[in-house]
């Protein structure tokens, strides 16, 4: 397996990330960790590899990475600080009531379940998760293609609250879908990374290619 690259700087590299693998190293297959670090080997030996931040593992777009220590400590910074904009784009099987809005929710891990719990009410360790969504367009099936930017980056979050809202992923049958798109894969993309980058000094934004289950739905 190879990796899309979609733009690579001295200092970080932007993947496209395909369905059915995990962004960090494991022993269970090929990763994006491993696929970049055989990237960047064939030009310098041991190259670093610094993992930004995670996708899941049935979820689709930009993975970015640091090719310098000091590079991920700035990135990181960045999305501790909720200084990066996400943008991914989902289809969900039943379209939302109101056609924008925002979600507020209070988020819990299940380890057991391997699942995020969402509520309207705080309670015990739960964190706030906030997204903001504006539908693009509407099937005459009932779903619905959404732009979701989340404000906080929690634990299945999108899934979590499109779920808990009665608008689950299509696919995404570990929250409430009706069925599966393709195995380890969710109608979930991350579409687009705007952040500052710290060697040119500029804040820029990252686009990955649609899904195929998006193209020709936008305009």
């Amino acid at each position: 397996m190879t990796i899309s690259i979609i733009r690579e700087t001295p200092g970080w590299l932007a993947i496209n990330k395909p369905a059915g693998i995990q962004v960090e190293r494991n022993p269970f297959g090929p990763s994006v960790e491993s696929l970049a670090y055989a990237h960047l080997e064939m030009k310098k030996r041991n190259p670093y590899v610094g993992i930004v931040h995670r996708l899941d593992r049935v979820t689709t777009g930009v993975v970015l990475v640091a090719k310098k220590k000091g590079i991920l400590r700035q990135l990181n910074e960045q999305f501790r600080l909720k200084e990066v904009q996400k943008t991914y784009l989902a289809m969900v099987d039943k379209a939302p009531q109101e056609e924008e809005a925002t979600l507020t929710h209070w988020l819990e891990k299940d380890l057991n379940e391997k699942r995020a719990r969402v509520s309207s009410k705080k309670s015990g360790k739960a964190f706030e998760c906030i997204l903001s969504y504006r539908q693009l367009r509407k099937g005459e099936d009932g779903r619905a293609l959404l732009e979701i930017r989340p404000v906080t980056g929690k634990y299945h979050q999108i899934r979590a609250q499109l779920a808990a809202v009665g608008c689950p992923v299509t696919g995404d049958t570990h929250y409430g879908a009706l069925k599966e798109y393709h195995p380890n894969h969710i109608m979930l993309h991350a579409w687009k990374l705007e952040f500052f980058d710290p060697e040119r000094e500029e804040r820029l934004e990252v686009e990955v290619p649609l899904p195929e289950w998006a193209e020709g739905l936008i305009g």
